[in-house]
């Protein structure tokens, strides 16, 4: 090898320069973060969406055009606004131009939201098919690429419609392998603008969103029970949030945007929300309560608009910088000056409010110290017998981290020491851990967190995700139940769902949580081997190898060799999101499956019963 690199040539053969498109084809990662398949929702295809969607939200914010209309359909997207529409001399330049766009003047667009010059490019560069029409001001013009290759360029021409710009895109099934549409997915990101932009109206596939009182229209669609207190909602300037305390919820769980974007991993605005209202509470009361107390069971929503904000990564999921803009103000104290003031005058007016929050303060407080004792035992047991090592074959990079694997990191969540070898053997030791269970787990609905810390398997668990302060230092950015696809593979899975939406139902509404897909049949013969889902791949398997293939009815995890398992965890695992709809509480749901027999359970299961010959 020291000679091959001996020998090995640089010369000017050896530099090389790429296109536009090319860069972005070769290190997509580099703009839209992973790829992915359209089962996770921060995968690449909803990355594409937003940007495209982002430019007509920064329209509306400009003041043009109150409506947008977005239509998915199988795999095509198309995104119409009604803004001003692009300059018709420069809708080319707008999709094929690296750093070409109006965000560079801050005349023109002041608190943006999409990549700046970079976003309709990514769009283009990375769908299979690519068309944008401009019209403005009775002119239309249209552009038509392949894989960002241009194959028309139909010349201006005068029409009736009105301004705006229509871009619709196939992405690259090359690119993103096998993908498709979450509907829901998309459904929370349009939400999510609705929340943040009074008086837009989104049509969604012919569904209207609309939202009329910002954030706490974003808090009551996500709160699982009634409020402690009603939500106290603060606007000023370039600032918005609102917040209340759950009486159900055990950690923090926070909602936060920088100029529309929802940084999922919070950062600087968020931290800087966090520390006021526990500063400002702490005046209030004249009490040094402990910041735990005050915190826990929040539920809070935050925006904030800052002029050229700095991310830590290009997908914007977390905000770095600390200043309004360049020279300007702290958003430290920006933040902490306006929550003080309002909060501080909601509290003085509100003398019932302020009650409430007190008795949620004192019971947590009441609760953190019963549990110290409880805490102090586990980690003491933890560390008299080294269970941590035998329960969690871990990995090298974490979520925690800033490693550019780190949206990779996989736990999985395995039942027996069977399937948790199989998966061991198979895993990607850098990015993929694995957790095994020693049976069937507690059901825990309706008992208090203090069964995290004195059931040893799920204080193990606990600590192996690291989830006992919250998200922010969460190890793993998808937890992934791996059962069998039996009776007890799927109660074990309802245990752990259970277990979840009970204590940290904020992994679930991240979209952290995932349930494996792994084949039930392996069909075969000397030349093929198909592994398949379910009946219908079955049946489409049998009939392209002909006569009497090998059919192998896989029952559990365990059966599935090391090297099979490698195809099925890769980069065409199929995973399941765990979704929360809109619709349905938590609360509603544990009662409904985990609660009494009660006569609507037994109805439901009636209703699903299927006869014996469907079964076999």
């Amino acid at each position: 090898m020291a000679d091959d690199l001996m020998t090995s040539s640089y010369d000017d053969s050896s530099i090389r320069s790429l296109d536009w498109k090319e860069h972005i084809r070769l290190r997509p990662g580099m703009y839209i973060g992973k790829l992915g398949d359209g089962s996770s929702q921060d995968d690449g295809i909803y990355v594409l969406l937003k940007e495209v969607i982002d430019n007509s939200i920064d329209e509306f914010v400009m003041g043009n055009g109150k409506q947008i209309d977005i239509t998915i359909q199988d795999k095509k997207v198309t995104v119409r606004d009604y803004g001003r529409g692009i300059p018709l001399g420069k809708v080319e330049d707008c999709v094929s131009k690296i750093n070409t766009g109006a965000k560079y003047d801050n005349k023109v667009f002041k608190k943006t939201v999409g990549l700046n010059g970079v976003g309709l490019k990514a769009v283009n560069a990375l769908s299979s098919w690519f068309k944008i029409q401009s019209v403005r001001d009775g002119m239309t013009k249209v552009l038509e690429y392949h894989n960002g290759t241009k194959v028309l360029d139909q010349p201006e021409e005068p029409t009736d419609l009105p301004n705006g710009t229509r871009v619709s895109f196939i992405a690259d099934n090359t690119i993103f392998e096998d993908f498709h549409f979450r509907l829901e997915f998309a459904e929370q990101l349009l939400w999510n603008y609705c929340y943040l932009n009074n008086g837009l109206t989104l049509l969604f596939n012919n569904q209207k969103l609309k939202a009329k009182n910002g954030l706490l229209d974003l808090l009551s669609a996500n709160m699982d029970s009634e409020p402690i207190y009603p939500p106290i909602h603060i606007i000023e300037t370039d600032f918005e949030c609102a917040f209340t305390h759950s009486p159900s919820h055990y950690g923090e769980d926070y909602y936060s945007f920088v100029n529309g974007q929802h940084t999922t991993q919070g950062g600087t605005h968020q931290q800087a929300f966090r520390e006021a209202v526990v500063k400002t509470i702490r005046e209030f009361y004249k009490k040094d309560f402990d910041t735990n107390d005050i915190r826990t069971g929040i539920v809070a929503a935050v925006s904030i608009k800052i002029q050229e904000p700095v991310f830590e990564s290009q997908t914007k999921t977390k905000l770095g910088s600390n200043y309004m803009e360049e020279g300007g103000q702290s958003v430290t104290r920006f933040v902490l000056d306006i929550i003080k003031k309002h909060l501080d005058n909601y509290l003085h007016k509100n003398p019932e409010t302020a009650d409430a929050l007190l008795r949620k303060i004192l019971l947590s407080e009441k609760e953190r110290k019963e549990m110290a004792g409880i805490k102090k035992a586990a980690k003491e047991s933890m560390k008299k017998v080294s269970l941590h090592n035998r329960k969690l074959r871990d990995c090298r990079v974490h979520y925690n981290s800033n490693h550019e694997r780190k949206l990779e990191t996989t736990l999985f969540i395995t039942e027996g020491d069977s399937a948790s070898g199989s998966i061991t053997k198979a895993r990607d030791v850098n990015t993929q851990g694995v957790f095994s269970l020693k049976g069937k787990p507690l059901n825990s609905y309706g008992k208090s967190k203090r069964i995290v810390y004195e059931n040893e398997e799920f204080n193990l668990l606990q600590a192996a995700l690291n989830l006992e302060e919250g998200l922010e230092e969460l190890r793993y950015n998808n937890v992934v139940i791996a059962t069998d696809a039996d009776v007890d593979g799927s109660h074990i899975r309802l245990l752990l769902l259970t277990f979840f939406l009970q204590y940290y139902p904020d992994l679930v509404r991240s979209g952290h949580l995932y349930i494996l897909q792994t084949p039930l049949f392996r069909v075969r013969n000397k030349q093929k081997t198909f592994y398949c889902y379910n009946e219908e791949e079955k049946e489409k398997a049998m009939e392209q190898l002909g006569k009497n293939p090998e059919i192998t009815r896989f029952k559990g995890l365990g059966e599935i060799s090391p090297d099979e398992f490698r195809n099925f965890i890769g980069a065409k695992m199929r995973l399941d999101p765990v979704i929360l709809r809109k619709e349905h509480s938590i609360a509603g749901t544990l009662e409904f499956y985990m609660g009494g027999n009660t006569p609507e359970r037994q109805q439901y299961v009636i209703e699903k019963l299927k006869p014996v010959e469907e079964v076999l």
